[in-house]
């Protein structure tokens, strides 16, 4: 009877979710079988770090054109949803911007940021987890560039904690300026969450932002550490730190003031 009635109570808790996000949760469902087709294999450390209940700004940083979706797959074993701030183009998509927009992500027009970041901060206030790519764009170095400071300010402003959620080994499934490889390619993708970092309402939000910048950069690192041997026929994927031969972050810089609207 114990295990009947356990059935049941999970049959019920998957039928309330689905209630509550009837196209989030699928979505999430589909996603999960594309990655084990794919071969995925994901390591992810510190998953116990985001919270069961309550907002928390989600830092990633970027070196993928699908980094939204492996960094969701890190607050999934507390059955949470992320609310992902992304580019407004990705709206404009006949087929993914419904989907967007029906799973609350958030576009982001950067000629108008001001809507898009009160719609963050409503987020947060209503005790959402939002993702936020505080890089602005891909990093070509495949290091963590510079951060903007508008995740601080989300934090200061609602109290929220900030996560940062660091990934290594996306960029080998599909990246800026290289053909995408979404068969199966048995790519190791690296997580680790960190703690909650509590952002003091007064501090200056540039220093706060470089010190999280620098967090995340000992993160990425530590997992590249960890990271098996890339192929040298992927040697382009690798940071020049590492003797790859993708750009210096400097080089990577210059690459992007010259370029912007690829961005």
């Amino acid at each position: 009877m114990q295990a009947k009635a356990s059935v049941k109570d999970r049959a019920a808790k998957v039928v309330e979710r689905l209630r509550a996000e009837p196209v989030y949760w699928p979505v999430v469902g589909l996603g999960r079988t594309m990655f084990a087709a794919q071969g995925l294999d994901f390591h992810v450390q510190g998953a116990e770090n985001i919270p069961d209940e309550g907002p928390a700004v989600i830092l990633m940083n970027h070196t993928s054109y699908l980094d939204y979706t492996y960094a969701g797959f890190a607050a999934l074993p507390k059955r949470r949803l992320v609310r992902f701030m992304c580019k407004a183009s990705v709206f404009d998509h006949k087929v993914a911007g419904p989907l967007m927009r029906a799973m609350g992500h958030i576009p982001v027009d950067r000629q108008a940021g001001a809507a898009s970041f009160r719609a963050a901060l409503a987020a947060l206030k209503n005790g959402e987890l939002v993702g936020v790519f505080p890089e602005a764009t891909i990093s070509l170095s495949f290091e963590p560039k510079a951060f903007k400071s508008g995740a601080v300010r989300m934090a200061q402003m609602t109290g929220a904690p900030v996560i940062i959620v660091a990934m290594w080994g996306a960029q080998r499934v599909w990246t800026k300026g290289y053909k995408k490889r979404l068969g199966r390619t048995n790519t190791p993708i690296y997580i680790a969450v960190s703690e909650p970092i509590h952002i003091e309402r007064k501090a200056n939000t540039d220093e706060a932002s470089v010190q999280l910048q620098e967090r995340m950069t000992q993160m990425v690192h530590a997992l590249q550490a960890e990271y098996p041997p890339i192929p040298d026929a992927e040697r382009h994927l690798v940071p020049a730190r590492l003797g790859g031969a993708a750009p210096t972050r400097a080089e990577a810089d210059a690459i992007d003031a010259a370029r912007p609207e690829l961005g």
